[in-house]
């Protein structure tokens, strides 16, 4: 594992990037405490003290100063514990979408949940804030390396690259392609830096991942935590994934030529277990490609896993069982992302007034009236046409239902006192809501019913004990079902190392995203996809999720966009991808898709278009004449 315990380098970081003392200009520009702090002359000097540096990049996106948890802030104007990378990326990612939903009150953090954000939100500017500082540290880095002949110093300055690509990738995706843009050719403080374009913004990217793509280490064979080529695969994946939202244009074609090195030549594997890839010791899963590394010792910080992990558990949950000192009752999820996973599985929320026809096998649910309502044809299936149906079924609480193998009319199967008979009776009914694993032996007569199975979607990790569905109150905790998904727990059962702060790594880019990219780009038509190849992904990732049952298994004639959105929701949840995924689909601001508190009412409702992007940082508008502020703020 890459060596995060680093010795502390305060470099001399002079470039002005346009940040006034409100801003970042503070933080950019460090100088030596005391005599035992080392200055860029003198830190760039054995390969060792270039590896130490490197260290310090890495670091700046799980760590948040020069010492932790807090204290010595890399980022000024915020509360250390916010101006966290992996803590803000969350917050721009997830929290203005359908995955999340936030209680807490600090100024500026409710808007994420309305999409009403502004110019001078603290949060935004934490963003923006953090990839600058991390542009400007690769920046100073690579200028140390040029001229350097050692080979070893090359490769470093290829991840040093790779880092800040990534973080001008999140500046295209979150700011769009207006902003400002520094290498290690500038000169350091000459005057305030030149915005950029995205079509240049994204050329740079591109170029950049292409040139180093021969010189950075192979895929899986650096030290854990450090970029390899996969994570450069992986990033350019993601760039031409987006294309068509960043520059307008379509290289699908280009995400199956990347997306399979990742997937055939990489060396990866799918993990066995997919709780595993979210536990204290998810260094040794399978299938992570680049992680942010967090250890509850080294790295301890307010911000990364520990937030996440943290701010999901409140109300009735019981925090040792996620191997926390506490929770801090914050995030939930929406009732809208909740349907996500029962999509197929139920038509409508029901509730207690509703009589549910469980259908079999067969096809069309035209003729149901009043309160009486189908669930999709097929629902439950008998594999074998033998009379015995199986599936899942999702329930409101005090749901009441018959079963019946034909369409309206045919033979029904009803309740009478607690047995199943052939024809009409009274209604089967559930005390508790959720997901139902049925078998149905309509030779037999007989019903078995299992309530929340193991069987069932592993991904589906709510917790619902104390919680509603709905979310009349964003700031209730109690209004939203939680998530289970993060724990500062081993694959042995065995608590972190610290209770406060977590283990846990943050997977930025992992296996399953690229089985993903790969079907979706094939289901959009992409001329090298493979649609028998990109089912076989989907279906390798379903069986994960189910244990290895084969019955939630998809067919070609189901790989459509669409359904990739809704699989990636379930697989890729709370990691970082929700906002991208719906903005390619128009479905972020529109009236497409909306979710609770979108637009600021519970029902959800649209926003401007503007809202796509976030702005320039007003602090940094005024400061750079350089700079435009992006439309609609």
């Amino acid at each position: 594992m890459f060596n995060q315990t680093y010795k502390t380098f305060l470099i001399v970081l002079t470039v002005f990037l346009g940040f006034t003392a409100t801003s970042c200009i503070d933080d950019l520009s460090t100088t030596p405490l005391d005599d035992d702090v080392v200055t860029s002359e003198s830190v760039y000097n054995t390969p060792d003290d270039y590896k130490q540096v490197l260290a310090k990049l890495y670091a700046g996106f799980s760590t948040t100063g020069q010492q932790g948890p807090a204290g010595n802030a890399d980022i000024q104007g915020i509360d250390e514990g916010f101006s966290s990378y992996v803590r803000q990326y969350f917050t721009h990612q997830e929290n203005p979408t359908d995955e999340a939903i936030i209680g807490w009150g600090d100024e500026g953090l409710p808007d994420f949940n309305t999409m009403s954000w502004t110019a001078s939100n603290d949060f935004v500017m934490g963003m923006y804030s953090r990839i600058y500082y991390t542009i400007t540290m690769a920046n100073e880095f690579l200028r140390n390396a040029e001229g350097r002949d050692e080979a070893v110093i090359q490769e470093y300055a290829a991840e040093a690259r790779f880092l800040r690509a990534l973080s001008y990738w999140h500046a295209l995706d979150l700011f769009g392609g207006n902003v400002p843009f520094v290498t290690e050719e500038d000169n350091v403080g000459a005057e305030p830096p030149q915005r950029t374009n995205t079509a240049d913004l994204f050329a740079f990217i591109e170029s950049e991942l292409l040139d180093i793509e021969s010189q950075i280490i192979g895929a899986k064979q650096n030290e854990y935590g450090r970029a390899d080529r996969g994570a450069v695969w992986m990033l350019l994946s993601k760039l031409y994934l987006n294309a068509e939202v960043y520059v307008g244009q379509d290289r699908y074609d280009d995400v199956i030529t990347y997306t399979e090195k990742v997937i055939d030549e990489g060396g990866y594997v799918l993990h066995g277990s997919y709780g595993e890839l979210f536990l204290a010791d998810n260094h040794t899963a399978d299938g992570i490609i680049f992680p942010i590394t967090f250890d509850g010792v080294n790295t301890s910080s307010w911000g990364g896993t520990t937030f996440i992990a943290h701010a999901a558990v409140g109300g009735n949950m019981n925090a040792a069982d996620f191997g926390l000192d506490g929770g801090w009752g914050g995030y939930r999820v929406t009732p809208q992302f909740v349907d996500i996973y029962y999509s197929g599985y139920q038509t409508s929320n029901l509730d207690g007034d509703d009589v549910l026809y469980v259908p079999g096998g067969y096809q069309g649910a035209s003729g149901y009236g009043g309160d009486w309502t189908p669930l999709e044809a097929g629902t439950l299936v008998s594999d074998n046409n033998d009379g015995v149906y199986t599936g899942y079924v999702y329930f409101a609480e005090g749901a009441e239902f018959k079963f019946t193998e034909g369409d309206w009319g045919s033979q029904e199967y009803s309740n009478d006192n607690g047995n199943m008979v052939a024809g009409g009776g009274g209604n089967f009914s559930v005390a508790e809501g959720g997901i139902y694993y049925f078998e149905v032996d309509v030779n037999n007569l007989t019903l078995t019913m299992e309530l929340n199975p193991e069987s069932f979607d592993a991904r589906e990790t709510f917790f619902t004990d104390g919680q509603t569905k709905e979310v009349a109150d964003p700031g209730d905790f109690s209004n939203g079902y939680t998530i289970t998904k993060w724990k500062n727990i081993t694959s042995n059962g065995d608590t972190g190392k610290n209770l406060t702060w977590v283990d846990i790594d943050f997977p930025m880019f992992r296996l399953a995203d690229a089985y993903l990219m790969y079907a979706e780009a094939t289901a959009r038509g992409a001329a090298g996809g493979n649609i028998a190849k990109a089912v076989g992904l989907v279906n390798d990732l379903r069986e994960r999720a189910y244990g290895g049952n084969v019955s939630a298994n998809i067919a070609a004639g189901d790989l459509t966009p669409e359904f990739v959105l809704d699989e990636r929701a379930r697989e890729l949840y709370w990691e970082g991808h929700r906002r991208t995924d719906l903005i390619r689909f128009g479905l972020f601001t529109s009236a497409d898709y909306v979710w609770a508190w979108k637009g600021g009412t519970q029902e959800g409702t649209s926003v401007s278009d503007h809202f796509n992007i976030y702005p320039i940082p007003a602090s940094d508008v005024n400061a750079n004449p350089n700079l435009v502020q992006n439309p609609g703020y």
